[in-house]
C-alpha cells in the first residue's frame, strides 16, 4: 500500500457494499485490525466514517469485495493526508444544524441512514450518523425522523 496511487473518494459511487455470497473469504484477524485502525482514524477524519462503518458491518465473514473497499479507503487517506478541519477564531459563531437521510438506502434491509451535522460558525462541533431502526413508509416520515434524530 505504500506505493498506492491516490484516489479522491474513499468510496466508488458505482459498487454496492451488500451480502456477497459467492466471494472468496480473506482472513478475518487482519480485516478486523484494518477495520480498527480505521475506526480509530474517524475521530479525527470524519469525512471516511460512513465507509467505514460500511465495511465494518461484514467483520464477520469478510470477503475480497470488502477488503478492497477498506484498501479504497486507505488509498483515498494517502492522496488526503495534508487536509483537515479548521476553525477559525475570527468568524461569528451562530448555531447552525443540518440533517439528511437517504429513504431506504440500506439494499439489504431497506432500512434509512441518517446524518445530522453542527456547526458553531463555520466551525463544525458536533455530527452523528445512524442506521435507523426502523423502516419508514415515505420520504416523508424519513425526514422529519431524521431531524427528530438532531434533537436527541
Amino acid at each position: 500500500m505504500e506505493d498506492a496511487k491516490a484516489i479522491d473518494t474513499p468510496m466508488s459511487p458505482t459498487i454496492v457494499l451488500d451480502e456477497d455470497s459467492n466471494g472468496k473469504l480473506v482472513d478475518e484477524t487482519m480485516y478486523r485490525r484494518m477495520i480498527g485502525s480505521l475506526l480509530y482514524l474517524t475521530a479525527s477524519r470524519p469525512d471516511i466514517m460512513f465507509s467505514v462503518y460500511k465495511c465494518a458491518r461484514f467483520q464477520s465473514a469478510p470477503k475480497e469485495s470488502y477488503l478492497s473497499a477498506i484498501k479504497r479507503i486507505i488509498r483515498y487517506l494517502i492522496g488526503t493526508s495534508e487536509l483537515g478541519l479548521w476553525y477559525d477564531h475570527s468568524n461569528n459563531f451562530s448555531l447552525r444544524g443540518f440533517s439528511d437521510d437517504d429513504f431506504a438506502g440500506d439494499k439489504i434491509d431497506r432500512k434509512s441512514t441518517s446524518g445530522t451535522c453542527q456547526l458553531l460558525g463555520n466551525a463544525l462541533v458536533s455530527w452523528h450518523i445512524n442506521k435507523q431502526n426502523y423502516v419508514a413508509l415515505s420520504t416523508t416520515e424519513a425526514e422529519y425522523l431524521a431531524v427528530g434524530s438532531c434533537c436527541t
